[in-house]
């Protein structure tokens, strides 16, 4: 990377308030940034740094106002985060990318390849799957049987993708997910357990990202179906026959057991936890830490808490909790009372 501060507004659409002459040759963290880097404000808690920042320049809100005169060009934009991930995945979709299938890949019989796609040493490719083109898989990835993997797609290394699987278009597997492990199914049977042969598979549609070692499990019957658009964190567990609704995000260390329905453009936090059998409506956002048993109908709902509640309901909570040592003692001291007064009678 090598623009000029006039040629980065420019391509965003923005105004420059400063030199716009200067050199940019890469990014950096505004309370660590160093000459020539980049950076950018979106949290008005880290407006302290522009005065002492020593980036070359900052990407801020147009009615961003300095409260004293500050070394790095501006440039002003609509939203300084959305900007700067635009500027990273140009930078992404400009380095170099592998292409070829490497001599020590093993592809079965009746692979179906598209064009420039890049297989790594040691990726194993089973008896009739079909890549698409533009397709990147790194080394050590499995790829099972009967699997379709859509255009642009990339699969990072050591990823499991079990047979009959379906990955939409412009897809990303970090490293080390599970996609179509067997669900969880087991019928008791005296004093052990019978398996439940899990026969279904698992979906995942248009600009999925799955983050590393997130396991999703195949379907007993039918679909595990991840919708357009779901970014899912790292070490994340779902469930055999779970709907994923369009655009929902989910944090880390999730869990959503089986047959549960999220509606789109959900947000759950990390460590959320979520029975199986229920359904999510759209829009809900989930706090950290939040356990939900039950059907959640209301749309953009916000829940936090075990049992989850409504946030603020879950906020006035918590504030008695704290207050119990306080009202226990109380009552301890007004039942002495009461039971002296008692006695006196």
């Amino acid at each position: 990377m090598k623009y000029t501060v006039q040629m980065i507004a420019e391509y965003l659409k923005g105004e420059v308030e400063g030199d716009g002459n200067r050199v940019l040759t890469g990014f950096g963290k505004i309370e660590e940034a160093r000459p020539g880097e980049l950076t950018f404000l979106s949290n008005p808690v880290y407006t302290k740094y522009v005065y002492t920042t020593e980036a070359s320049a900052i990407l801020v809100n147009k009615n961003f106002k300095p409260e004293k005169p500050v070394q790095p060009a501006l440039i002003r934009v609509d939203d300084p985060y959305e900007s700067l991930a635009t500027l990273l995945t140009l930078v992404e979709q400009n380095k170099p990318k592998p292409v070829g299938i490497h001599s020590l890949a093993f592809l079965e019989e009746n692979v179906q390849t598209g064009n420039d796609i890049y297989i790594g040493p040691f990726a194993y490719v089973g008896q009739n799957v079909k890549i698409g083109n533009k397709v990147r898989i790194y080394p050590h990835v499995y790829v099972g049987e009967n699997v379709k993997i859509g255009d642009g797609t990339i699969i990072y290394a050591g990823s499991r993708i079990y047979q009959n699987t379906i990955i939409g278009k412009n897809c990303i597997l970090h490293a080390g997910c599970v996609i179509g492990s067997d669900g969880f199914g087991f019928a008791p049977a005296g004093s052990k357990y019978e398996k439940i042969p899990q026969i279904g598979i698992v979906e995942l549609e248009d600009n999925v990202e799955v983050g590393s070692n997130t396991t999703i499990d195949r379907a007993t019957m039918g679909h595990t179906l991840i919708k357009k658009g779901v970014k899912l964190d790292n070490l994340i567990q779902i469930g055999h026959n779970v709907v994923l609704g369009d655009n929902t995000v989910i944090a880390a260390q999730t869990g959503i057991a089986g047959s549960t329905k999220v509606g789109k453009n959900c947000m759950f936090g990390g460590q959320v936890g979520i029975s199986g059998h229920l359904q999510v409506a759209d829009g809900v956002k989930i706090a950290a830490k939040t356990g939900i048993p039950s059907t959640v109908k209301e749309e953009n709902m916000i829940l936090e808490g075990i049992p989850a509640m409504p946030k603020i309901q879950f906020q006035r909570s918590v504030i008695y909790l704290k207050r119990l040592p306080d009202l226990y003692k109380r009552i301890n001291e007004l039942e002495k009372k009461l039971k002296k007064l008692t006695e006196e009678d």
